[in-house]
């Protein structure tokens, strides 16, 4: 496997042949365009929230959080370095429903390294612009 790029995506998604997807190619199209380019899967969705974790984008991820569940603000532990994102599943339930599950590593200022598993839901519906869009909704910790 090729060693990541300095600006590849975050989300750590590889081509077929194995190399790092650029931000531009991969998380970057839906962070820097949420108003045209709505993630096409929940998958993808969650992908670009973990990489809107990671250069600290409340704006995105307050924007795709579905509004039955979305909080008001959004603040980042100082000092958190994402190490890492794994996607273990990708369940369509239905046209409109998905869960993905995954593991993001995460180290704090203090050096610890925690995990952070969960089971993430997903719906589809009409947004800003009248586009089809995936809203995260809530998970279950693993």
């Amino acid at each position: 496997m090729s060693r990541p790029q300095p600006d590849s995506c975050p989300c750590g998604l590889r081509d077929r042949s194995g190399s790092a997807l650029r931000y531009t190619q991969c998380c970057g199209r839906y962070l820097d365009h949420f108003g045209q380019a709505p993630a096409p899967d929940a998958e993808s969705l969650m992908r670009s929230r973990y990489t809107a974790f990671v250069r600290e984008r409340a704006d995105y991820l307050l924007a795709t959080w579905h509004a039955s569940h979305r909080p008001d603000r959004l603040d980042f532990e100082p000092g958190v370095k994402w190490l890492g994102l794994e996607v273990r599943a990708h369940v369509v339930t239905d046209a409109s429903h998905a869960e993905v599950e995954f593991v993001a590593r995460q180290r704090d200022r203090s050096g610890a390294a925690t995990r952070l598993a969960e089971r993430s839901r997903f719906v589809r519906e009409r947004g800003e612009g009248d586009l089809l869009r995936w809203y995260y909704t809530d998970g279950v910790m693993r």
